[in-house]
């Protein structure tokens, strides 16, 4: 059993028959009454986001879990069958398991979290920023670069994303896979 200081980002536990992870903390000593930890937690099997405040020292049961690098195979109606980089062991997971599935393309290697307990995959991160060649997309007017306008794009995995008006076809980004947003052109 683990109490509210172990908690921490990234930190994985039981609660209500479910398995979360912490994805936002904030440990409150106001100057009356007692301490508290206010946090936000994803579920990792529904992928709902919780708010929840436990008092100082309430206990949680923490859930061991470890990250093996993976590498994406290929998809089919089964789901994504993933490749562990370092045993070779092959896993098939869900498509609701995955946080960003379309900024996904075969060959990627991304982090697969394990419960340690009965070795069960409980989701997939993808890195925090992805390079992707832009598809299709409208041309930009020229001369029309004034306002902070975006306009959307195709990239090569078949995903959306909105891009500046300079962007065209065969162009480079940097994508945020959290936000599925724009961040730069790719330096080649």
């Amino acid at each position: 059993m683990a109490t509210t200081s172990d908690i921490k980002n990234g930190f994985t536990f039981k609660h209500n028959n479910d398995v979360y992870t912490i994805t936002e903390f904030q440990h409150v000593k106001p100057g009356k009454g007692p301490a508290f930890v206010r946090t936000k937690f994803k579920s990792l099997s529904t992928g709902r986001v919780l708010s929840e405040t436990f008092p100082s020292g309430h206990k949680v049961e923490e859930v061991r879990v470890e990250r093996h690098k993976m590498q994406l195979l290929y998809r089919d109606d089964m789901g994504y069958h993933f490749m562990n980089n370092e045993t070779f062991e092959q896993a098939t997971i869900m498509e609701v398991m995955i946080e960003n599935p379309g900024m996904m393309r075969e060959g990627d290697t991304v982090e697969v979290l394990y419960n340690t307990e009965d070795n069960m995959p409980l989701t997939v991160d993808l890195p925090l920023y992805l390079e992707m060649e832009i598809t299709y997309t409208e041309p930009g007017v020229k001369g029309d670069t004034a306002t902070n306008t975006l306009k959307p794009a195709t990239v090569e995995t078949g995903a959306e994303v909105r891009v500046p008006l300079f962007i065209n076809i065969g162009d480079r980004i940097k994508i945020d896979t959290r936000t599925n947003s724009y961040v730069e052109r790719a330096k080649s």
